[in-house]
C-alpha cells in the first residue's frame, strides 16, 4: 500500500478497536435508530448495561471492515443507514430482551439482525431469543431439577421411620386392649 492510499491511523485504531468487540462478544445486534433522540438512546443503553451489553454507534464502512476482519460476513448486510451494534458479552437472551422491548416501547428502534457466535440471524431470530427465558431462570429451572429426585428420597427415607413409629404405636394399642 502506498502511503496515499493507507488508511488514517485513527481509523484504523477505531476498525482494531470494533474488530476487538466484535471477537470478543457472544452475539452482536444491529439496530437503526433514526429519529431516536439522545435521551431515547441513554433510556436504551440502561437496560442493556444491567445485561453486561454495550450500545455504540460506529461509522457503516469501519464496522463492516471490522466485521470482514473478526470473519462475521454476515453482519455486513444489515449495515446500511444510521446503526448502532449492540455487544452481548455474557447474556445474549438478556440483550436481546432488553432491544425488543425497547423497541416495543419506541417504534423508530428498528431490529435488523446480528450474529450469535459465528451464525448470522434475522430481526425475527433475535426477537426469538429474547422470548427465551433468561440465564437465571434456567439456572433456576435446573438447580430445581436437580434438587427435585433428593426431596423425594429425602421425604421417603423420611417416610420410613414415622411408618415404623406408627406400627409399633397400633401395635401396642392392639395388645394394650386385648389384655
Amino acid at each position: 500500500m502506498t502511503e496515499a492510499n493507507a488508511p488514517r491511523p485513527d481509523k484504523a485504531a477505531k476498525v482494531e478497536e470494533i474488530t476487538a468487540k466484535l471477537t470478543a462478544a457472544n452475539a452482536v445486534f444491529v439496530t437503526e435508530y433514526r429519529g431516536m433522540s439522545v435521551g431515547q438512546l441513554a433510556d436504551l443503553r440502561a437496560p442493556l448495561r444491567a445485561v453486561g451489553a454495550e450500545h455504540k454507534v460506529y461509522k457503516n464502512t469501519l464496522a463492516k471492515l471490522a466485521a470482514t476482519n473478526a470473519g462475521l460476513d454476515g453482519l455486513t448486510e444489515h449495515l446500511t443507514g444510521p446503526t448502532a451494534l449492540t455487544f452481548a458479552a455474557d447474556d445474549s437472551v438478556g440483550a436481546a430482551k432488553a432491544l425488543v422491548d425497547t423497541a416495543k416501547a419506541n417504534p423508530m428502534l428498528v431490529i435488523k439482525g446480528g450474529m450469535l457466535g459465528d451464525v448470522p440471524m434475522s430481526a425475527d431470530d433475535v426477537k426469538a431469543l429474547a422470548s427465551l427465558p433468561s440465564r437465571e431462570e434456567l439456572l433456576a429451572s435446573f438447580a430445581g431439577a436437580l434438587q427435585a429426585p433428593l426431596v423425594k428420597t429425602a421425604r421417603l427415607l423420611n417416610a420410613l421411620p414415622n411408618k415404623l413409629a406408627f406400627g409399633l404405636s397400633a401395635l401396642i394399642e392392639k395388645q394394650e386392649a386385648e389384655a
